[in-house]
């Protein structure tokens, strides 16, 4: 059987974790608004910008980057929720075994806490990466008509100058 002493420096570790992991998803939180100022920025006047740019190559690398930025926003956040609601849910439980329930409800409070923030950001990011790739593709789709357009064009050009 594991004697639970030898494993004490493992719990004092993982506590360590606790507020860095509070603090990420105080940051997360920040960055999904920030983000969704910049998506709103992007419906409204950047995507009209780039797809009059008529570069391709540019919209698809954008797109692909700002689609990652919202990706991770998406996973990231309730992965250190769940991070930060487990980590003092241990010493919690310890609190209550020991009889102490306002540490336990002190615990529990803080992984609530930290589970919604977690959601909260993700939620932001999911949002916000599937409004973006619609724009996208909407913004793609246009150019390609347009340059397809251009070309059928030129074809015409090209015939009524040879006829």
């Amino acid at each position: 059987m594991i004697d639970p002493h030898s494993l004490g420096w493992l719990h004092d570790a993982v506590s360590w974790l606790l507020v860095p992991s509070l603090a990420a998803l105080l940051l997360a939180c920040a960055i999904a608004v920030v983000e969704a100022g910049i998506a709103a920025g992007e419906r409204f006047h950047g995507l009209r910008r780039l797809r009059d740019s008529g570069n391709v190559a540019q919209v698809q690398a954008i797109a692909r980057h700002r689609l990652e930025r919202a990706d991770l926003l998406a996973r990231i956040p309730p992965m250190l929720g769940l991070m930060a609601t487990i980590i003092p849910l241990g010493p919690g439980l310890a609190a209550l075994g020991a009889g102490d329930p306002a540490q336990l409800a002190s615990a529990v409070t803080v992984a609530f806490d930290a589970t919604v923030l977690g959601l909260v950001a993700g939620i932001g990011g999911l949002v916000i990466g599937k409004l973006r790739r619609r724009w996208y593709e909407e913004t793609l789709e246009a150019m390609e008509d347009a340059l397809e357009k251009d070309a059928e064009k030129d074809a015409e050009k090209v015939a009524e100058k040879a006829a």
